[in-house]
C-alpha cells in the first residue's frame, strides 16, 4: 500500500458513499492512515536485543577460538552499534516500521481504527448503523468497524470478505477503487438490514479523511 489519493479520486468516494447512504438509514465514514504509529521505541527494543545477541555470539565464538576479546572493546562496540541504530532510527523513520512484529503492527493499526470510530463520532448516530472503512497504509492494514446496531444483524464473515478485496486492490496501488468497491458492498449490506426511513438524515461527513 502506498501513496495518498488524488482529488479526483476523493470525490470519487465521496460519490460513492452518498448513493450507497440514498438507499440506507446506516452511516458510512472513511479513514485512510499513513501510519498508525512512530514504532521509535518498539524498533529501539528490537534493535538493542539483537545487538545484545550478537555480542553475545561474537564473545562465545571467541572464548571458543582463544581469542582474547577485552570486555571494554566488547562494551565500547556495544555502545558505537547502540548509537549508530539509535541515529538510524531517528533520521530514517521509514526503516523502524521493519524492525516490528507484524503482530504488533497490526495492534497499533487495530487501536487506530477503533480511536478514529470514536473519535469521528461513529458510535453515536442515532440508529447505532454506523460503518468505519480503515486502512492504514505503512501497516498493511485495513478493518472495517461497524457499531452495535449493525453487529447484531451482519457476521463478521462479511466484513473479512470486504477487508480482503480492499487490501487486495490497496497492493495493486488502486486504492481508490478499494475504497470504491468497499463503500459499494458495505451499503448493500446496510441497505438489507437498514433501509432507508422518511426523514432520515445524513449524520456523518460524505469523504474520506487522511491523517
Amino acid at each position: 500500500m502506498t501513496g495518498t489519493m488524488t482529488r479526483e479520486e476523493h470525490a470519487r468516494i465521496a460519490r460513492s458513499i452518498r448513493a450507497a447512504e440514498a438507499k440506507t438509514a446506516g452511516e458510512i465514514f472513511c479513514v485512510v492512515a499513513r501510519r498508525s504509529d512512530t514504532y521509535f521505541y518498539p524498533a529501539a527494543f528490537m534493535v538493542t536485543i539483537g545487538i545484545l545477541a550478537v555480542s553475545l555470539a561474537l564473545a562465545w565464538a571467541a572464548w571458543q577460538f582463544w581469542f582474547d576479546l577485552p570486555a571494554t572493546t566488547l562494551a565500547l562496540a556495544q555502545c558505537l552499534a547502540f548509537v549508530s541504530a539509535m541515529l538510524v532510527l531517528r533520521f530514517v523513520p521509514s526503516a523502524r516500521i521493519h524492525l516490528v512484529l507484524r503482530g504488533l503492527r497490526y495492534r497499533r493499526a487495530h487501536d487506530n481504527a477503533m480511536k478514529q470510530f470514536l473519535a469521528r463520532n461513529v458510535h453515536i448516530t442515532t440508529k447505532r448503523t454506523g460503518v468505519l472503512i480503515f486502512v492504514s497504509l505503512a501497516e498493511r492494514y485495513a478493518e472495517v468497524v461497524a457499531d452495535a446496531g449493525i453487529n447484531a444483524k451482519v457476521p463478521q464473515a462479511v466484513w473479512n470478505g470486504v477487508v480482503a478485496a480492499l487490501v487486495a486492490k490497496a497492493r495493486q496501488d488502486r486504492l481508490a477503487d478499494g475504497f470504491e468497491e468497499a463503500v459499494v458492498t458495505v451499503g448493500a449490506v446496510l441497505a438489507e438490514h437498514f433501509p432507508v426511513a422518511p426523514g432520515d438524515r445524513n449524520e456523518l461527513d460524505d469523504h474520506v479523511v487522511e491523517i
